[in-house]
């Protein structure tokens, strides 16, 4: 059956990957939203696809001038095939961007040729294969203007936070805790630790946000798969600045994970994330519903969509669109303070990033044309005698 209903006593359930992949391939009126045409371009590869057995089902949608693909297939994680299937949808959608002279059309794709996966050729990845419970919901997560590391808080939050979950604290199934897998997207190495024993080391590395960033949870009793969340970051692979990352998230939801509410209240509060205007500012993450998935101001403030589903034999039921609820109104309203008093820094520290950021920006171009024109000062003999003094000591 297509669907891979479950099989006769004693054989293994079939697993169910649910991929969701993104790119910015053009937008309209600058950085702001993704044209419908786009959209359909996208949806109709989908379709046939699903038409071939491909995929079991699909959504198309938004965040910005982010394109996002939701799929369920039988094909694992990391599928040349489904990963090929993005690609030319991508590619299709971005064709039609350039026809209708969109902003920046094309602009995550950062190849002109497929080479098996994705990964490493612009969009960015969240996927996990996973043995449906008899009810699976899910949360996709869907960001614009901001990093990967954006979601290190909310998912500490969710996963090892008591004070946000209190399933970790009366739920049995989720008492034991989870595993947080850390990736280091400098050195492109991980290292794996539990909570609540390794809290103290595990913030100690995800409050670099830009460097260390939460890939994945998993439950600790079982190693079952919790939550992925796309690591690509874009400057590091072009080699220059060509958009924020504009990451993506699934989140397992209920019956041995955290229940739907616990997932969302770790957004209640807008944290500040790098990215906003020409990806050198931090601004807060304002969650909204797919109604408000534009980024206007200062091209931002950064935006979050939050998708529920349920998966059903392969088939996505939904979406509900879980921030369009006045109960985050409060939420959205203590961002657009954060984001006013942000602003009044201008292009000042911490309004705009640090140096190792802004490395990866535009800025450096400014920096190499004023570079001739620095003049170095001698400094004055109480200082050097100083440091030489310091110098022989520590060689002692």
């Amino acid at each position: 059956m297509i669907f891979g209903a479950c099989k006769m006593a004693g054989e293994e359930k079939p697993k169910t990957t649910i991929s969701v992949i993104k790119a910015d391939i053009g937008s309209i009126a600058g950085h702001h939203k993704v044209h419908p045409d786009t959209m359909a371009a996208a949806a109709r590869v989908l379709s046939e696809a699903k038409r071939k057995g491909i995929i079991i089902d699909f959504y198309v949608t938004h965040v910005g001038d982010d394109l996002e693909l939701i799929m369920t297939h039988r094909k694992g994680v990391d599928s040349p095939e489904i990963h090929g299937l993005a690609w030319e949808a991508f590619k299709k959608a971005a064709q039609v961007a350039k026809e209708l002279g969109l902003y920046a059309a094309g602009q995550d794709l950062l190849s002109e040729a497929f080479s098996g996966n994705v990964r490493g050729l612009g969009p960015g990845v969240a996927e996990m294969e996973i043995v449906e419970r008899p009810s699976e919901p899910i949360v996709v997560f869907m960001a614009d203007k901001t990093e990967p590391g954006a979601f290190n808080l909310p998912l500490f939050r969710i996963f090892a936070d008591p004070f946000n979950t209190a399933g970790l604290v009366i739920d049995p199934k989720l008492h034991g805790g989870f595993k947080f897998e850390v990736f280091d997207v400098f050195e492109s190495r991980k290292v794996v630790l539990k909570c609540p024993e390794e809290m103290y080391d595990l913030l100690a590395l995800i409050g670099t946000t830009g460097r260390y960033i939460i890939r994945r949870v998993y439950r600790k009793s079982d190693d079952e798969i919790a939550a992925v969340v796309s690591v690509e970051r874009l400057n590091l692979i072009a080699g220059r600045y060509v958009g924020k990352d504009d990451p993506v998230a699934i989140v397992r939801a209920q019956s041995g994970f955290p229940a739907l509410g616990e997932i969302l209240e770790a957004f209640a509060f807008p944290h500040l994330v790098a990215g906003w205007m020409r990806g050198s500012h931090f601004g807060p993450l304002m969650p909204v519903g797919l109604r408000d998935a534009k980024c206007t101001r200062f091209d931002g403030p950064p935006r979050l969509v939050g998708l529920g589903f349920q998966v059903s034999k392969g088939r996505l039921i939904g979406p509900v669109d879980l921030f369009d609820d006045p109960a985050f109104d409060e939420t959205r309203r203590m961002a657009q303070l954060v984001a006013d008093y942000m602003r009044r820094h201008g292009p000042f520290m911490p309004h705009r990033l640090g140096p190792d950021e802004m490395e990866y920006t535009t800025l450096p171009q400014v920096l190499e044309k004023l570079k001739n024109r620095f003049v170095k000062e001698e400094l004055p003999y109480h200082i050097k005698k100083r440091v030489s003094e310091m110098l022989e000591a520590g060689s002692e």
